[in-house]
């Protein structure tokens, strides 16, 4: 997994633009706990501290994402996060080498798996999925609660 971690201003001062992290993964997957700890990461530098709910939402839907990507492609792929400049918002984005898009299941409580997706919707304001010329992108939006401090 290749990473990249950009912030473009001062520790001290709120971003003007907005902080980014991004990992491409070949035909080998992804490492979905290096996932996790980057959005983590990401957002304590953003200001969120890993504890507050905020944080352990994003880790769970990148979590979600970056897992149905490598179970239901064969890879490439990338995961690319970005927070907002006012530290309100997380962008997630995903992308796979399957055109086919992910598929809602309705919650049933006797299954063992395939709830994902749908809690990420219920997480993020936004979900959406984009076909691209091979594969596709899953983008998902979601709020942050103002950081502490």
């Amino acid at each position: 997994m290749t990473t990249t971690l950009s912030k473009q201003t001062p520790e001290e001062q709120r971003p003007r633009a907005p902080w980014r992290y991004g990992a491409a993964w070949g035909t080998r997957g992804a490492h979905i706990a290096q996932a996790r700890h980057a959005v983590r990461s990401l957002l304590a530098r953003a200001g969120h501290h890993p504890r507050e709910r905020s944080s352990q939402d994003a880790e769970l839907v990148v979590s979600e994402l970056v897992t149905n990507a490598v179970r239901h492609a064969p890879g490439p792929g990338e995961l690319l996060l970005e927070v907002s400049p006012d530290a309100a918002q997380l962008r997630i984005s995903v992308r796979d080498s399957s055109p086919l898009p992910p598929r809602l299941q309705v919650p049933d409580a006797g299954r063992i798996g395939g709830h994902g997706l749908y809690l990420v919707t219920r997480l993020c304001d936004q979900v959406r999925t984009i076909a691209l010329g091979t594969g596709k992108r899953v983008v998902a939006h979601l709020p942050l609660q103002q950081p502490a401090g």
